[in-house]
């Protein structure tokens, strides 16, 4: 990337609405195979638990640092999705992540607005230091958006 690269920092945080849009904390509800989550980070957190216990529900139902800090107890090592159990952290795991942040593109058309609107931009996503343990490391997530950003901006120019 050089100098002239315009960059977004996608981040909740953020004061631009698109950076804010595309983050996973948002709350932007969404149905994967017959669940309705109300955001991203809710669907990352609850598949850290098996189906059966209570917090994968309260997890799916959750949205913003409330939502990430619900799985703060969860062991990592396998998540669990559509009967399936998944190794945590494996390009199946975030294939699984992929899923949801495209089918929260589909099912909320202002986030779908906010990612087309961020052509020609660089995509990061620093909001600090990176837990080993993360579901998501950042430079995956930021390749998640770009990707999807380029067919839906390829759809819309069709």
């Amino acid at each position: 990337m050089n100098e002239s690269t315009a960059v977004l920092n996608v981040s909740s945080a953020s004061r631009d609405w698109r950076a804010h849009l595309l983050s996973n904390l948002v709350c932007a509800p969404f149905e994967l195979n017959g669940q309705v989550l109300a955001s991203v980070e809710g669907f990352i957190q609850g598949i850290k638990y098996p189906k059966g216990d209570p917090r994968r529900e309260q997890c799916f139902k959750s949205w913003g640092e409330w939502g990430k800090k619900m799985g703060e107890g969860a062991e990592r090592k396998f998540v669990w999705w559509n009967g399936k159990e998944i190794p945590y952290g494996t390009p199946e795991h975030h294939e699984l992540i992929s899923k949801a942040i495209c089918a929260k593109f589909y099912c909320n058309y202002g986030a779908l607005v906010a990612l087309r609107a961020t052509e020609g931009l660089v995509l990061t996503h620093n909001v600090g230091p990176e837990s080993a343990q993360t579901s998501l490391p950042a430079n995956v997530f930021c390749k998640i958006l770009t990707d999807l950003r380029a067919i839906y901006t390829r759809k819309a120019k069709t």
